[in-house]
This record gives C-alpha cells, structure tokens and sequence, in this order.
C-alpha cells in the first residue's frame, strides 16, 4: 500500500513538472514534438477547468498583451535584448521540450519566433516556477564573464562578481539573469555550447514557466548559433487546440522539409531585425477581393507598419482599416442578421452559419483559409465567433499579425538564407 502510495505520488510531481508520461514517446532526427498547452500532454493546462466563453476571454485577454508587446518592439529604436519574452502571460502557447546540461535536466520551453534568446529558470531563482534547471548537477554549465563577446549582445549589461548580468523592468514583471552557457539537445541533436540566459530572480506573471526557446533572427537565437547545423531554417506544424492528441511537430534543418511549397520573400526592417515580416498585399473572402486601404497592408520600416507571422499570438490581427473591411464582407457573405460579440470578437452569431473562405494574398503566394482556422465555436454549439478582431487601438497600432490559430494545421516554414517564408496545407494532428 506504501508503495501504491509512493508511485501515485511520483506520478503527480512527474505530471506537475513535465509531461504526461503517456505522451513521453522518443523524439528523432532533428524534429521535436510541438504540443499546445491545453494538450492533455502538457502540465500548464489550467488547475480547474474553464468553461468555453472564459477559455476564449483568456486566450483574448493574453493576446492583448502579446500584441502591446509586439507594438512596443517596432515602435521603439533600441533592440530587445535577452529575456524578451516578457508579455507572453505565464503560459506559452506552443511548448517544446528541451534537454539541457550534461546528464540532461528537461524542460518544456515556450516556442517564440518573435523573440530571439532562449533562457530558463534555474536553481535558486526568487520568484521562478518549482520547475528549475539545477546548474550544480550539470558538468558542462558555465556563467559567461564581463568580457565574452555575447555579453555585447544583450542591453545594459552590467557585471555581478565578473559574471554578465542583466536586469530588466517591463509592465508589472521584471526579471534578473545571468548570461550562460550549456549543453542542449534538441529532438536527437546534441548543440554544445549554447547560450541562454539564466533566470535569478522574477516577478509578475509574464514569464514561461520553464523559460523561452527564441526562433527569430537576432543573433542569439536558435537560428544564429546553429548555423553550421541547421544552416538558418525551420519549420513548424502547429495541432490545432481543438483536437484530443494536440501533438505537432517543430523540425530543424533544410532536411525533411516539404518540397511542394509556395512562398513569399521575407522583408528585413532594420529597427527590429528579428521579426518575421511579408508583403500582405490584400485579403479575399470568398471569391472578392476586399477593398483595403493600401496604408493598412504596406511594409514601412520607418514606423514599423506592416505583416508579420508570429507564433505566440493566438488570433489574427489586422490593423483597424483593414480589419473592418474583411470584418464587413465577412458578415455580408454569412447573411444573417443577429450579430453578437464575446469579448474581443466582434462578429458571433447563435445559429448555426456557413462561413466563406478568407485568403491572405501574399506577395508570390495566397494562403487560403477553411472553417475550422476561421472559427471558434462554443462547446455547446450555441455561439460561434469570427476568430479576428482589430489591432489595439495605440498609437503604435501599425502591425498586421498573422497568428498560431490561422497558421493551425500548415507547415510554416522559415528559410532565412533565401530570404523567405513557406506555407503548405498539412494535418499536423
């Protein structure tokens, strides 16, 4: 009976801290699972169950939050620097696990193509989850001094004990870090070497649980420091929250990616090198082309305007011209008079509808869109929303994203050396 007791323990801690042991099935080559966190695989579902409209409202709620924070990187002239993840509201959307130190601890990191170095929590950290990375039981852990060229990569660094530190202040969370550097291995890929930044200190709620894996092009990114192995690509199939096995895959590398593609150049905006920008060049829904001021969809360096992909924000924004046009065509193709709204969703209706298509054209490429990325519906089946809504209304309002529910069910795929962005319709379930 002790025993019983003792093992249902184990099984508690060990679903707290990671996955599911179900879902703990071998990862190969250079591709790792991708799982969503409301997955029955995942350990930061919500400790009680929400019911549909407050499930919805929170997703909204943290959205809000991702997009002041993705406004707030074009707006600004400095660079974001490690730890820059910060609006992402305590759970990730997407997590990926990683195996860090040597023996390997693992960690299910936060995947974040809008930010560009990984950090984790690690022992003695004030304010971090349960989950920490002990760097005393890893051999190969080292704090990076003052003086290691990374510690020019990051913001106002300062030095602690001749370590590189940094400190950063954000809304109602701030965090402490010490830039580090250990061995990581990705699916079956051993990355020796890699730096991150080490958590000391939180405070708020903003910060991933078992810490941010950045996918952007800065160069303390994945992508810049495993060049050599993974020569600058990726590619993501995001499962659908919706569907029971929430199981999709994050694969590195230009082996194995998909050869029937389409795609669309990536645009380099100088005052924040790292996001993912495309040309949106205009939205059909159904067969008509939405007339959308060209202001709304261009691509302006100079103010930040303009498209890009992201994978942290749930539901698609579009600037407010823009958005009120495929909002209004949208409703006129539904023909049905109740218009409701829920929260942040302006278009919902009470009776059962059939919705057209929407098809973002893309400069070389059209991305088009069927029901089940377009909307969400109740569990009860009595309310279903238009799953877009406006940008936020700021003055830095100037960026269209497209976002993890309307990338569901495609491979994305990043290839920066050729400067480009492909999507392929895939079942990533």
């Amino acid at each position: 009976m002790k025993a019983l007791i003792l093992c249902m323990v184990f099984l508690i801690i060990s679903q707290a801290q990671g996955l599911n042991p179900k879902c703990e099935s071998q990862e190969y080559g250079s591709t790792l699972k991708v799982f969503h966190i409301y997955s029955p695989c995942s350990p930061f579902q919500p400790s009680k169950p929400l019911s549909w409209e407050e499930d919805v409202l929170s997703m909204q709620a943290k959205d809000q939050t991702r997009l002041q924070y993705l406004s707030s990187l074009v707006a600004k002239k400095s660079m974001v620097p490690v730890a820059s993840g910060r609006q992402i509201v305590q759970s990730p959307t997407y997590i990926v696990r990683a195996r860090i130190g040597t023996p390997p601890q693992t960690m299910l990191m936060a995947m974040d193509t809008s930010n560009d170095a990984a950090w984790i929590p690690c022992n003695g950290c004030l304010g971090c989850s349960s989950k920490v990375f002990n760097t005393a039981k890893s051999t190969t852990f080292n704090t990076l001094a003052c003086h290691a060229p990374q510690c020019k990569q990051v913001q106002n660094p300062t030095c602690g004990g001749g370590a590189c530190v940094f400190n950063m202040s954000y809304g109602s969370s701030s965090i402490a870090a010490n830039l580090s550097q250990d061995a990581i291995t990705l699916a079956a890929d051993p990355i020796p070497g890699y730096v991150f930044g080490c958590l000391q200190k939180t405070a708020g709620s903003s910060v991933p649980q078992q810490g941010l894996m950045g996918l952007g092009r800065g160069p303390l990114s994945l992508l810049s420091q495993t060049k050599n192995l993974y020569k600058s690509t990726f590619s993501y199939c995001l499962p659908s929250f919706r569907s029971p096995k929430f199981s999709g895959s994050l694969r590195l590398g230009p082996t194995g990616q998909p050869l029937r593609i389409k795609y669309t150049p990536l645009l380099k905006n100088p005052r924040r090198p790292s996001l993912y920008f495309v040309n949106l060049i205009g939205v059909r829904v159904g067969r008509r082309i939405v007339d959308i001021p060209p202001k709304a969809l261009s691509f302006n360096p100079s103010t930040g305007a303009g498209t890009i992909f992201d994978s942290g924000t749930v539901f698609t924004r579009l600037v407010e011209p823009a958005y009120v046009a495929v909002r209004n065509e949208f409703r006129r193709r539904v023909k049905v008079a109740n218009v409701t709204s829920l929260g942040g969703f302006d278009t919902c209706y009470t009776v059962p509808i059939v919705a057209p298509t929407i098809t973002f054209m893309f400069a070389g490429m059209n991305v088009t869109l069927p029901q089940e990325n377009l909307l969400v519906h109740s569990t009860a089946g009595s309310i279903t929303c238009l799953a877009m809504a406006s940008a936020p209304d700021n003055v830095n309002s100037v960026l269209n994203v497209i976002a993890n529910m309307q990338q569901q069910n495609h491979r994305v795929l990043f290839d920066v050396p050729n400067s480009r962005l492909g999507v392929a319709r895939e079942h990533c379930t």
